[in-house]
């Protein structure tokens, strides 16, 4: 299952985003600094309108959603690399997440009170990059004396050595990971330190209602840093979240379509990180359920059954697979195989966005 934490510092909204996204999360939302003392998790469906087409052209009795656990982590301060505030949580907790939302306030307010004093994102996502930054310059400089000593007797220490001093080296400078140049190779040598700069992110530009449409000159600000950073910016506003869920569901169209959006922050965000990760979805439907999986872009089709159960990737004889559209219009399996559209794909076959699939397999 994907796992996103959001991050931020105290008072950008984590926790009210994180209760209307998980609906019956029991983190406490207050004007105060460290209110989220340990990690909520709470875990969501992701939105797919295609499910309900689905089920009702198979006739299914369940739906089953792809799920995102989203962990709301205790809000960073300055000086959290050495333990300053929830610091030595915070940093226990992000390395466990797949992707970083890292939520920004964008909007003014003199009744919410801002742990630096007045609203700046660029100084915000600036303190809390460098404390991650920090927070991984000590794991990498560890390591580096330790390899350092292996180095003497092996060429492989030696090759690590080098691709750590690189690393070390633009931590320094007060670069990301993700900044870093890296071959796929030298990526490969560093992934089993878990660094924090070298988590995919998101920023959440945590707008108020009138602003959520339009932006602000916050929002503008963060695009700007997100262009740097290689990563994507969501407009979100947790207040319009929490006021949505206190709406039956047939009127939540009509409220964010009066604030001049389509879609509401879950959407956006999953949206984002799905493609930030490179994530594609699948689904199988039949007369017990229809479901979606979350599979990573350019997977095979053994492994794309290798989700549903392992056994499956290692008995896989083929998949019969029909594009959503093509099922959608034929209206059913077998009106697809009548039309040719129900394709016998073997090993190699990548899975496409959107396809439907039934595994043959020889247990």
């Amino acid at each position: 299952m994907l796992r996103a934490g959001i991050v931020g510092l105290p008072n950008v909204g984590k926790s009210t985003l994180f209760n209307a996204l998980v609906e019956n999360a029991k983190a406490e939302a207050a004007n105060f600094p460290f209110c989220t003392k340990d990690p909520n998790v709470g875990i969501v469906s992701v939105p797919d309108e295609r499910l309900n087409v689905l089920s009702k052209l198979s006739s299914s009795k369940q739906i089953v959603p792809a799920q995102v656990e989203f962990v709301d982590i205790a809000g960073l301060i300055k000086g959290a690399s050495k333990g300053e505030g929830m610091g030595n949580a915070f940093l226990s907790n992000i390395r466990e997440v797949d992707a970083i939302v890292h939520m920004v306030r964008c909007f003014d307010d003199d009744d919410i009170i801002h742990v630096s004093g007045s609203v700046d994102p660029v100084r915000d996502i600036e303190t809390i990059n460098l404390e991650l930054a920090l927070a991984d310059l000590g794991q990498v400089d560890k390591r580096i004396e330790r390899t350092k000593k292996q180095a003497r007797a092996s060429k492989e220490a030696q090759a690590e050595l080098v691709v750590l001093e690189k690393v070390a080296a633009q931590l320094n400078e007060g670069k990301s990971v993700r900044q870093i140049d890296l071959t796929d190779e030298e990526q490969e040598t560093i992934k089993f330190l878990g660094l924090l700069t070298s988590k995919p992110i998101i920023f959440a530009a945590n707008v108020s209602e009138d602003d959520l449409a339009s932006g602000n000159k916050y929002v503008e600000q963060v695009r700007a840093i997100a262009g740097e950073e290689k990563a994507q910016v969501v407009v979100v506003s947790a207040q319009v979240e929490s006021e949505l869920i206190e709406l039956p569901a047939e009127e939540r169209a009509d409220f964010l379509a009066s604030l001049g959006v389509e879609e509401g922050g879950l959407k956006s965000l999953i949206r984002a990180t799905y493609a930030l990760l490179g994530l594609r979805t699948y689904f199988t439907t039949g007369e017990k359920e229809s479901r979606a999986w979350t599979i990573k872009a350019g997977m095979k089709a053994p492994q794309a059954a290798g989700v549903i159960h392992s056994d499956f990737e290692r008995c896989f004889i083929r998949a019969e697979t029909v594009a959503y559209n093509d099922l959608v219009s034929t209206g059913s399996i077998s009106g697809a195989r009548e039309k040719g559209l129900l394709r016998k794909e073997g090993k190699e076959y990548v899975v496409q966005e959107g396809d439907v699939m039934e595994f043959l397999t020889s247990a």
